[in-house]
């Protein structure tokens, strides 16, 4: 019988059970800043003006075929507090550069899957955001992500209008705290 420490909490995976995330498809992702909190810009009439953070984000983002031999990026948009973006798995990988475990149900690391590429996405930036601050250790990245396999090419397009349509919506977004404080303020 397994005794789990009851200070620490306990989190559930939001990943499907028994789906392999190193398998060949596309999988739309959104990795949202701790707490939601405007790290990476703001928009301005529509169009997204990333900060120095966002930069960052951004070059990070693109920076993961250069380690990972079989993704592709598809679109993506860095938004004030999240990340939407489109990541295809063009084969299943063998033996790649892109290693940095990740901890599934019951402790075992999966490597080379979505998961394992989103973690070692989101340290490299962290650290570059904390080493441009003059910091260490500062929490950017809100815990896990949020997934969705794509499942054909009708829902591919959808996701990628979606995309390209958030900045346009985002003085409506819940997400928005300048949004949400205008609302509260005009009641």
């Amino acid at each position: 019988m397994t005794i789990r420490n009851r200070s620490k909490p306990r989190y559930n995976s939001i990943r499907l059970p028994g789906f392999d995330y190193a398998r060949p498809g596309a999988y739309f992702v959104t990795i949202c800043a701790v707490n939601k909190i405007h790290l990476f810009g703001d928009v301005v009439d529509g169009k997204v003006q990333l900060n120095k953070f966002g930069e960052i984000a951004r070059e990070c983002w693109l920076a993961i075929p250069d380690h990972c031999q079989y993704v592709e990026l598809d679109e993506y948009i860095v938004m004030p507090n999240h990340i939407h973006a489109i990541i295809i798995f063009t084969e299943k990988a063998k033996g790649t550069a892109c290693r940095a475990p990740t901890i599934e149900k019951f402790g075992k690391p999966v490597k080379q899957s979505l998961p394992t590429i989103i973690r070692s996405f989101k340290s490299v930036a962290t650290r570059r955001i904390n080493s441009f601050q003059g910091l260490n250790g500062n929490k950017i990245w809100q815990r896990s992500f949020h997934d969705h396999v794509v499942c054909n090419a009708h829902d591919l397009t959808d996701i990628r209008q979606y995309m390209e349509t958030n900045p346009l919506r985002w003085e409506m977004d819940k997400e928005n705290s300048s949004a949400r404080a205008k609302s509260s303020g005009s009641s």
